[in-house]
């Protein structure tokens, strides 16, 4: 995202950057490289909408969702839904299983991360859940150029004009339509995004960089309507990432001159950015700019420490882009907005809604977004190092 040799096998390629090759799979050890499951070694030839659905032989997949959203009145929401799909055997091992088959026997696990960030109430509330991808349980599939990604009651579809999010748990629920106000952004090499120096290194990765959101929001029995802007991230992989690289913070940013950023910087333990850091500029008008390791800077100018976990996180950033004249103030929304997940991938990390001023080629700017921290926590998770 060691860990026990029978948990997690290997270390992943961020997302979502979920964020989160966190999940790695449930197996023995694995061999270096792709370990015999589908690799990402070069141009993804990404066609739509056939790839918005599962890519089941390849050994991590998911589909994340952050947004900020308000009430009539200006009340300010931040959310997160991701689902993960992650596959615990390579293709080709379910020839050995036992017969006679069963309707509970599968290859595929699901996981889902939900989150609430209600910042006026200072409050941030968080679920998680996990299911095989059996007996009605859970699943990702295509049907009717309509994708449906559902684990228990939670559940996404992606149809030709719209994107629907369901999730509910004990003290907040999340229904929300989002519509897509520019194309989708291939990052990378038309969606080939390298994260280190051999091929497989890498995952096929694209984003919807701006999504219109209406819906409700439910916190502690009240719905509330709101609107907003949402960020939409669907990435697969099968490689792991370069030893020594300690985790990585990742950035999804929407600045109101109708531009985006997504950045992420991959952090080497010997301190430094390694060399397959990136991202990419997203001007309004959909084109977009590829950005390497040396072409932005983010740097924390102030920290964190959790009082439920004792890790240590950058909080607020300085975000330059020389080349495009980005100077930009990143500022959480809330400090307390770490995810610890025990119950599924048992990986500690923070996400969250943050705000952004700054300048942008001359002119003032403002914006939201949200950043993920990874590979903060400490020895205490099974995934510490990443």
């Amino acid at each position: 995202m060691l860990m026990k040799k029978n948990l997690f096998a290997e270390k992943w390629i961020p997302r979502a950057l979920a964020t989160i090759i966190l999940l790695a799979a449930w197996g023995e050890g694995f061999a270096e490289g792709s370990g015999g499951y589908r690799a990402v070694t070069g141009p993804c030839g990404l066609e739509f909408p056939r790839d918005h659905g599962p890519h089941p032989d390849y050994r991590i997949e998911w589909w994340y969702y952050t947004g900020n959203l308000r009430t009539e009145a200006g009340r300010p929401f931040g959310f997160q839904l991701t689902f993960f799909r992650s596959r615990m055997v390579p293709p080709g091992a379910e020839k050995d299983w036992p017969r006679p088959p069963s309707a509970w026997r599968t290859a595929q696990w699901m996981i889902g991360h939900a989150a609430l960030s209600d910042v006026e109430g200072e409050r941030f509330f968080q679920a998680e859940d996990i299911a095989r991808a059996a007996a009605g349980l859970a699943g990702a599939r295509m049907e009717d150029e309509v994708v449906r990604v559902f684990l228990k009651n939670w559940s996404m579809e992606l149809g030709p004009s719209a994107h629907r999010l369901r999730a509910a748990a004990d003290d907040f629920s999340l229904d929300l339509t989002l519509a897509p106000v520019k194309p989708l952004v291939l990052h990378g090499e038309e969606g080939y995004d390298s994260k280190g120096s051999t091929p497989e290194r890498a995952s096929c990765y694209y984003s919807f960089t701006r999504l219109r959101a209406r819906g409700t929001v439910g916190v502690r029995g009240e719905t509330l309507p709101v609107e907003g802007l949402a960020w939409m991230d669907h990435e697969f992989s099968s490689g792991p990432l370069e030893e020594g690289v300690a985790g990585w913070d990742w950035l999804g940013l929407q600045l109101d001159d109708g531009t985006e950023l997504m950045a992420y910087v991959l952090r080497q333990r010997n301190g430094g950015a390694a060399p397959a850091s990136g991202g990419t500029f997203v001007e309004a008008s959909g084109e977009t700019v590829a950005l390497g390791r040396d072409d932005f800077r983010m740097e924390a100018v102030d920290h964190w420490e959790s009082p439920e976990t004792g890790a240590r996180y950058p909080s607020r950033w300085k975000v330059e882009v020389p080349s495009l004249g980005l100077s930009l103030r990143v500022v959480p929304a809330l400090a307390a907005q770490e995810m610890r997940t025990e119950a599924t991938t048992r990986v500690t990390y923070w996400e969250g809604s943050v705000s952004v001023r700054g300048t942008a080629r001359g002119g003032a700017v403002e914006g939201r977004g949200y950043v993920e921290l990874t590979g903060y926590a400490g020895t205490e998770s099974p995934l510490s190092g990443y």
